[in-house]
């Protein structure tokens, strides 16, 4: 007689049934997570491109706000960058962060020259701007878009917020 050990192909089968239903249930639920995080991510770096823009115009634009967010993460002499490089890369042309990317408008008159600004950005500091985020892939790594502008009110909507008038999305 012989002593087999081990386990049949029919309770193998169970196994692999039993883990396969295991991930379909959490397969939707990490992913709604990552989804969550991403848009958590993208507040977060609207507010941070506040608070960049409210600290530029006060300390460097001459009243006015960044143009782009190239001029935001360019240090003035002897200081430090307005935005961390991660968030300036974060553009339709660049690296999204987060599975974000975000935009910056310059509107309004202009307020101090570009060569006048402390950091010799790139255009004219401007009177007022406006911020979106949008998802890099819209569904897959967010389903709300962002925009803030000098207000500081951060609005959110599933459709691209193009335009805020006096804090209010214009669609």
């Amino acid at each position: 007689m012989q002593n087999s050990r081990g386990f049949t192909l029919i309770e193998l089968l169970m196994v692999v049934a039993v883990i396969g239903i295991l991930a379909a249930i959490a397969v939707p639920g990490l992913l709604r997570a990552k989804l969550s995080g991403n848009e958590a991510s993208a507040i977060a770096s609207m507010r941070t491109i506040h608070s960049a823009q409210m600290t530029y115009a006060a300390g460097c634009g001459g009243g006015g706000y960044a143009p782009s967010l190239a001029d935001l993460a360019t240090a003035p002499p002897g200081g430090t960058a307005f935005i961390p490089a991660d968030l300036a890369e974060a553009t339709p042309a660049g690296t999204p962060k987060s599975g974000y990317e975000f935009t910056i408008t310059a509107t309004g008159a202009s307020v101090l020259e570009a060569g006048d600004t402390c950091n010799s950005a790139s255009a004219a500091s401007t009177s007022t701007f406006f911020v979106q985020g949008d998802p890099d892939a819209t569904g897959t790594s967010g389903v709300r878009f962002f925009a803030t502008d000098e207000t500081g009110q951060i609005r959110a909507d599933v459709v691209q917020l193009a335009n805020m008038t006096a804090g209010n999305p214009l669609q």
